[in-house]
């Protein structure tokens, strides 16, 4: 097992126990059914409260795989079976021995706080190429059969969920779960972009050829050349091109600061890079 596949498993499995977390001190205990699987086994957990949430994801997490199997071919990796049913297992474990209670029975807050830590759980989960599964087979099952994009069908899936914990828990607790899983989708996005953003940078100066040595050589990070003529003075430059992170950046700037007040610099905000230095292209 490689560095990498071992520091994404770590990753993975402290990305479940956040999730964990936040099911079993804020969601489970004020019956907020915010979608996914943990979603239905509050709910069901409301019906037959003999079996723990714990218990009941891990039931349903396992019909899901195998329905997934036997429906859609079960074209599942190894690190979306582990973040699935290690989930599981966390929260059995939560409930087995740290006997869980609601941190705030608060709904605004338990709503935010819970969305929050599911949220940076989850992004961590999906940044390393995985999924918490669950849903995720649903609305596979869904697309394949009724032909509706995976992105609707998790909407309506999760939908169902949230109409469900309605039914049973009263409209607003219903309501919240609805807002959580809103914010959820919203704010997991937000997550993996600040895990993965860099800098794009473009550079005209006199001293291209000192600016381009500190980033290879310094900041070991290549740039480009990129060809250019000046509208004004009609003459021929060199732009340089590069992709760095943020404390490189910073670096840089001061680099460029006190060999060349006069450069021209444009930065952007980049959310995804792949490439050698950067992530994988898998």
């Amino acid at each position: 097992m490689t560095k990498k596949l071992i520091k994404d498993y770590m990753l993975i499995t402290f990305g479940i126990i956040l999730v964990a977390l936040s099911v079993e001190y804020f969601f489970a205990p004020n019956k907020l059914a915010a979608g996914g699987v943990t979603g239905i086994a509050i709910v069901l957990n409301n019906l037959v409260p003999n079996l723990s949430v714990g218990v009941i994801t891990l039931v349903l997490n396992l019909a899901l795989f195998a329905a997934a199997f036997m429906l859609i071919g079960g074209n599942f990796g190894a690190k979306t079976i582990f973040a699935s049913l290690g989930l599981s297992v966390v929260m059995w474990g939560i409930e087995k021995f740290f006997n869980p209670f609601a941190i705030t029975t608060d709904l605004v807050i338990a709503t935010a706080f819970g969305t929050i830590i599911s949220a940076f759980g989850m992004a961590i989960v999906f940044n390393c190429n995985a999924s918490t599964g669950g849903t995720d087979i649903l609305a596979k099952i869904l697309n394949k059969f009724f032909h509706i994009n995976i992105g609707k069908s998790l909407l309506i899936v999760d939908i169902i969920i949230t109409f469900a914990a309605a039914m049973v828990f009263g409209l607003d607790i219903g309501f919240y779960a609805m807002l959580s899983v809103i914010i959820l989708g919203i704010t997991i996005d937000r997550f993996i972009d600040g895990f993965n953003s860099s800098k794009e940078i473009v550079i005209i100066s006199d001293r291209y050829e000192e600016i381009s040595k500190f980033i290879l050589e310094d900041l070991d990070r290549g740039c480009t050349y990129l060809k250019g003529v000046g509208v004004y003075s009609e003459k021929d430059i060199k732009v340089i091109y590069t992709v760095i992170g943020r404390s490189e950046f910073i670096k840089l700037k001061e680099f460029i600061k006190g060999i060349d007040k006069r450069a021209f610099i444009t930065v952007r905000e980049s959310y995804e890079v792949l490439g050698e230095g950067f992530m994988e292209i898998e």
